[in-house]
């Protein structure tokens, strides 16, 4: 990666986490957008896997100084995803809406199942109503919310694919 191209990245790495701690609060949505889990696979899709993992292990580690009831439990998903993620940007790497909304519903979805799971939070119940009632509808957020992200960072984001 150029330099300048890693500069874009950071940029606009930033202004996701920024968001997640300043916009999603004020919107107070159970199904809010998850800004941290869009800003780790836009920057895993530029990265090699080790890479990306390491950068999702610390986005989690810092989500998860939040909540110390699941502390690991957000690094553990959120390396999983960056890995993945960077790991399969051939197939998923592009300029489609459709695919890009794919890729980020997937990406959100895939990081409450592990959240949850290792977690060990609630009964049967809970989590059966958290794995496919609310994670799914959070998962359509934060992909219609990474799809806008996607357009309006289009010029910072676009000159790093080159």
């Amino acid at each position: 990666m150029r330099p300048t191209d890693f500069f874009r990245t950071l940029i606009a790495f930033i202004i996701l986490v920024m968001l997640h701690y300043t916009l999603r609060p004020l919107l107070g949505w159970r199904a809010g957008p998850d800004f941290l889990v869009i800003a780790t696979l836009l920057v895993a899709i530029r990265v090699r896997p080790g890479a990306a993992a390491l950068i999702g292990l610390c986005v989690g580690l810092v989500s998860d100084s939040v909540d110390v009831h699941v502390f690991g439990a957000g690094a553990l998903a959120m390396s999983m995803i960056g890995f993945t993620a960077s790991w399969l940007k051939a197939v998923f790497f592009a300029d489609d809406v459709l695919l890009n909304a794919l890729f980020f519903f997937l990406g959100k979805w895939a990081f409450d199942i592990i959240f949850v799971l290792a977690g060990h939070r609630g009964d049967f119940r809970q989590v059966a109503i958290q794995l496919f009632v609310w994670s799914p509808l959070t998962a359509a957020v934060t992909a219609l919310f990474g799809l806008v992200t996607l357009l309006i960072l289009r010029p910072v984001l676009r000159a790093s694919t080159t």
